[in-house]
């Protein structure tokens, strides 16, 4: 199931664009104006649900930290599990951790060992705000494996295609991009 035109529309149109931001030269994707707008959101969550109400899902699985906004509500309108994939540091129990390169150096996230255990073979769908190089996802469905669980697909509202960020998920999971910046 893809988006409509309409629909598309909608949700592009309530995506602010901030320029230099955080650094002269990018063009920053504020998802903040679509989350405040009631009839995009609305509209965004509706069309995954969808989507994804045939997947046989059993966890949601939301990149920290506005993979959660999208995951946790997208998990209770299916009525399953939500999961947060966090930065190093944030989860409170046993952790199993993937490292990933940034242009600057590394960074880490982390989730709870036991996050899929109720379910073998759980069946994850993995969620965020906005794919780029890919670095974070690509970590994410690592961790999701290697807690014992499939990463089905990996679900962006943003995808960055420039960067190929996508491209480069493509050899880990399916991958779903609502918007896509050529």
């Amino acid at each position: 199931m893809t988006l409509s035109n309409t629909e598309r529309k909608i949700i592009e149109n309530s995506i602010r664009d901030v320029k230099d931001f955080p650094k002269p030269g990018i063009v920053f994707k504020d998802i903040t104006t679509l989350l405040n707008d009631a009839e995009a959101y609305g509209v965004l969550m509706n069309h995954l649900y969808q989507r994804y109400k045939g997947y046989n899902l059993n966890y949601i699985a939301g990149i920290d930290a506005r993979g959660f906004i999208f995951g946790a509500a997208l998990a209770q309108m299916l009525g399953i599990g939500f999961v947060p994939i966090r930065k190093k540091g944030k989860l409170p129990y046993t952790t199993i951790s993937e490292k990933y390169s940034l242009e600057y150096g590394i960074d880490e996230v982390e989730i709870h060992i036991d996050a899929f255990s109720k379910i073998q073979n759980a069946r994850v769908l993995l969620i965020d705000d906005l794919i780029a190089t890919g670095g974070t996802a690509n970590a994410a469905a690592r961790l999701i494996k290697q807690a014992g669980a499939s990463c089905v697909e990996a679900c962006f509202v943003v995808a960055l295609n420039f960067l190929d960020g996508q491209k480069n998920l493509k050899e880990t999971t399916n991958v779903y991009s609502l918007i896509e910046v050529n």
